[in-house]
């Protein structure tokens, strides 16, 4: 018993570490492929239109919410040391340094990369990637560099609109339903939020956006090597469902660390 138990051990850390190289090569290989000629531009405002304006009306509902949700508990928070006029301080930060990048990246993780996934894991199974190599196609220029490229571009931008329409919704409870000073929220936006705070929420988001498209597209490719996927239709199932939770692991993890590396 003991003998197998280590000879599991093993095989599990041998299929880990090589599941690590296999991204690591990976990602070598798609960021690469974004340099290679001919560059695929049709392909790149195909693949933003599917990552960032198709998500778009998702970002600016959640963003509404979430700033009026910020909106009302900070309203309700501040009035305990009678500092209301700081609510557009406080709704703008949290929204620039945490939340906007944060659940614009989930949300993007769930909605575009889990069809990222889904889509080169069908690709994979159904041999679509293998006739590509066999026809002299490099698969990571035609199929994966556009859409690391798109990825780059929409997600920085979505968190953009997030932040924008989640401090509108943090002015609409505050102000036009609570009562608080419209003058002091704007001042508020405008002088305590500095080049700093804006800057790391856009490292967030391209951090975020790389991750994303990362582990979305490397499941899918790599979907006949991982281990416990199955075959056909089930692995594909089984890769989708796992992209999603190491994307928002990942994305998590990575929020702490540019956290408590940039303060």
């Amino acid at each position: 018993m003991v003998v197998d138990g280590v000879v599991r051990i093993g095989r599990a850390t041998i299929y880990h570490l090589r599941d690590v190289g296999r991204m690591g090569g990976f990602l070598y290989s798609a960021i690469a492929g974004c340099f290679a000629r001919p560059f695929r531009f049709k392909e790149v405002l195909r693949q933003i239109q599917m990552i960032g304006v198709n998500s778009l009306p998702l970002i600016l509902f959640i963003g509404l919410f979430t700033g009026m949700v910020l909106g009302l508990q900070g309203y309700y928070t501040l009035t305990k040391v009678a500092s209301e006029g700081m609510l557009g301080m406080l709704v703008s930060l949290t929204l620039i340094r945490e939340l906007g990048p944060v659940l614009t990246g989930l949300m993007v993780a769930g909605r575009a990369g889990s069809a990222m996934c889904a889509e080169l894991g069908i690709m994979r199974i159904s041999e679509q990637v293998d006739a590509l190599e066999c026809m002299a196609i490099d698969p990571f220029r035609y199929l994966i560099s556009p859409k690391f490229i798109a990825a780059l571009i929409s997600i920085p931008l979505l968190t953009v609109a997030f932040d924008l329409i989640g401090i509108f919704g943090g002015y609409l409870s505050g102000v036009v339903l609570l009562g608080v000073n419209p003058g002091a929220y704007m001042l508020g936006v405008e002088n305590k939020v500095d080049n700093a705070d804006i800057l790391l929420g856009v490292y967030k988001s391209f951090a975020f956006a790389l991750l994303i498209v990362w582990t979305g597209t490397g499941r899918g490719y790599f979907v006949q090597k991982i281990k416990d996927a199955g075959f056909g239709a089930e692995a594909v199932s089984r890769v989708t469902t796992q992209s999603v939770v190491y994307t928002s692991i990942a994305i998590l993890v990575w929020n702490y660390l540019i956290t408590a590396v940039c303060l």
